[in-house]
């Protein structure tokens, strides 16, 4: 490094630092260890505009390692992006534009990494729409799309099991433009790794189909440069650059792990200053390095007027293609709700094949959607009718062999829609989800419309048995903040489902049936509000509620029949989703569940937990508190009670209950 590259890459270590003292938390280690890679690949390598950071055709950057986010932070800040000295000095503080850890809508964040592994998927689902977006859109003399992927991760990324998964998946499909740089620094929480993580990392990215390089210490920046050249001109391999460093650097705690998670200290931090022969104060910056960042803002000026000039000359060259690209970009399609025949009533059908049948209606009229399954597209009917595969020999694919590969399916999903321009689904059996739950969490987490497709349902799966048969799993996705779960009973609430998924910006799971379900005239575009009423009592006040989900709501609608024979009126309410339900007014929900009832029956083949709240204390209950069995779907379900005769019971219960 020169005096001045050096000085750069010193105020990045001081300021993450000193950040992390000020907030007595945070993670100093990488930050000192990993200031070099940050610079060079953003000083030398990264196309961006400091003044626009979402300037369409930037390189992305991923901090995977999130827990060293306040090295982004000092990288932004240096780099002219609007991150000020105040907003260092808040770092980890309420309401900052500085949290602990990288947040999805901050400047210059790209994503919400959240747990170790899941910002290597993330960057391999940015790469993968890159990748089909230049192979759609590019023309010979006008590449419009044509940017890097680069992942900055270290040891505990590597050691997860979503890496091996996605760094597989990028490999059989050569997305070279992913460039994943690890910080090997062979420090984790618990101390050195060699009694943990002795593999050879390199070895096993190369039978994966990577290229990969080693430089072998972190300060050498012209080195590490040399790789990133070599990397961006490999056409064939995603690239992993290892760069050994070491964790703390410059400070009296270089190379222990008690400068990973904690503040370093005053007295360590005044060390620190005077190893780096450092004498900036707190927060403030050099001259030098103020004029690195008048360069960063000035070329990141230049880099977008660039692409401002060849997409003028594109969209006059190629005014139908440019059009198109631009509804990608901002998804002006068509009003789902309006696509004709979505809502048809199709018969006795699984909700599997009523998903099937709308999602191909939907592509038709929204071309950006892009997904697949986890091996399991045949099972979850979960396929683009004429469209092709994504594949190393096919970017225009939109069908995508995720390969049984749940937990980096779902954040490779995060990174396509959060690259823009596409509308990503996946799919896999119900059980699977938790193996996506991480991912699904960060979907919610960052409100952002990834659509999940999640079949077998239930007990209705049969003789796979209880390994395959979810019961908690609905209450897990419930619990969920900002996770819609639509669970429908037919092919119109399968549509609802469809439409609320589309038109929202939450992630929507669309919980499917194996077998086929009845369908109903009464029900429809209700289920666009989450809860309605299916058949209403004949009285004003109904003696009791049947309330049920998905394939229990044909149980329901049967014992509000019987109950009649016995003189007693019965509401059935559906409640395809609990989350959209809520969101409706105290008016409407009143109108449905009023408050002067409370006789009620929940009706659900799955955990009886989501239903406390609408039976009370009076209320009965038909759900599944236990694991299920191997046999006949039939079967199971009048083994754990789920038959008109026990409702009809549970309702009498509840009835007996409250007039007491």
């Amino acid at each position: 490094m020169n005096e001045k590259e050096n000085l750069i890459v010193n105020t990045l270590r001081v300021l993450s630092a000193d950040g992390i003292e000020k907030a007595k938390s945070g993670h100093p280690g990488l930050p000192l260890g990993c200031a070099p890679i940050a610079y060079k690949v953003f000083a030398d390598h990264l196309k961006f505009n400091p003044k626009n950071p979402k300037f369409a055709d930037r390189d992305r950057f991923v901090l995977s390692a999130g827990h060293g986010s306040m090295l982004l932070y000092s990288l932004l800040h240096v780099c002219g992006f609007n991150i000020t000295k105040e907003d260092l000095m808040n770092f980890r503080q309420l309401n900052s534009k500085t949290p602990g850890h990288p947040e999805f809508g901050g400047v210059g964040v790209e994503v919400s990494t959240g747990p170790l592994g899941q910002g290597v998927a993330n960057g391999v689902g940015f790469a993968l729409a890159e990748r089909f977006l230049a192979s759609k859109f590019n023309r010979p003399g006008y590449d419009i799309v044509d940017h890097y992927t680069y992942v900055l991760t270290g040891d505990g990324c590597m050691q997860e099991g979503i890496e091996y998964e996605a760094a597989s998946f990028a490999g059989t499909n050569k997305l070279s433009k992913l460039i994943v740089i690890y910080d090997k620094n062979d420090i984790t929480i618990e101390g050195d790794i060699d009694s943990s993580f002795t593999e050879d990392v390199g070895k096993r990215h190369r039978a994966q189909g990577w290229q990969v390089q080693v430089v072998e210490d972190a300060n050498d920046i012209e080195t590490l440069g040399a790789a990133i050249v070599l990397a961006k001109a490999e056409k064939e391999k995603p690239s992993l650059i290892i760069v050994k460093s070491q964790i703390g650097y410059g400070s009296p705690k270089q190379n222990s792990a008690s400068s990973h998670g904690a503040p370093l200290g005053q007295d360590c931090i005044d060390e620190l200053r005077k190893n780096l022969k450092y004498d900036v104060p707190a927060f403030e910056v050099d001259k030098k390095v103020n004029e690195f960042t008048k360069e960063c803002i000035e070329k990141g000026k230049q880099t977008e007027e660039a692409w401002n000039k060849l997409y003028k000359e594109y969209k006059k060259n190629y005014p139908d293609v440019s059009e198109e690209y631009e509804k990608f970009l901002n998804n002006n399609f068509a009003d789902v709700e309006k696509i004709s025949g979505l809502f048809d009533d199709n018969g006795k059908e699984a909700t599997r094949v009523s998903s099937y049948k709308i999602l191909n209606k939907i592509a038709k009229c929204v071309p950006n959607l892009i997904g697949g399954a986890a091996d399991l597209g045949p099972s979850t009917k979960s396929v683009l009718d004429k469209k092709e595969y994504f594949s190393a020999n096919n970017y225009l694919g939109q069908n995508i062999h995720f390969g049984i590969r749940e937990h980096a399916m779902s954040a490779i999903c995060n990174g396509i829609y959060l690259h823009g321009g596409l509308r990503p689904f996946c799919s896999t059996f119900f059980v699977f989800t938790d193996y996506m739950k991480n991912a699904m969490r960060m979907s919610a987490l960052m409100d952002i419309p990834v659509i999940y497709i999640l079949t077998h349902d239930s007990i209705g799966v049969g003789e796979d048995g209880a390994t395959h048969q979810p019961v908690e799993q609905l209450i897990g996705l419930r619990s969920i903040p900002n996770m819609k779960v639509f669970r429908p009973a037919d092919s119109k609430e399968t549509a609802a489902a469809w439409v609320s998924a589309m038109k929202g910006t939450q992630p929507t799971c669309i919980v499917l049936s194996r077998q086929d379900l009845p369908s109903y005239e009464a029900t429809g575009k209700g289920a666009l509000k989450g809860g309605y009423i299916l058949y209403d009592s004949d009285k004003e006040i109904p003696d009791v509620i049947l309330i049920a989900t998905g394939s229990e709501l044909q149980l329901a609608v049967n014992a509000r029949e019987e109950l009649k024979k016995q003189g007693v009126d019965a509401r059935v309410v559906s409640m395809p989703s609990i989350e959209v339900f809520e969101k409706q007014t105290e008016k409407y929900k009143e109108s449905v569940l009023p408050k002067a009832v409370r006789a009620r029956v929940a009706i659900e083949a799955a955990s009886s937990y989501s239903w406390y709240k609408y039976v009370g204390i009076d209320g009965e209950l038909v759900c599944m508190d236990t694991f299920g069995q191997s046999a006949p779907a039939d079967e199971l379900f009048a083994l754990y009670g789920f038959t008109t005769k026990n409702v009809v019971k549970k309702a009498m219960n509840t009835i007996k209950k409250c007039n007491k």
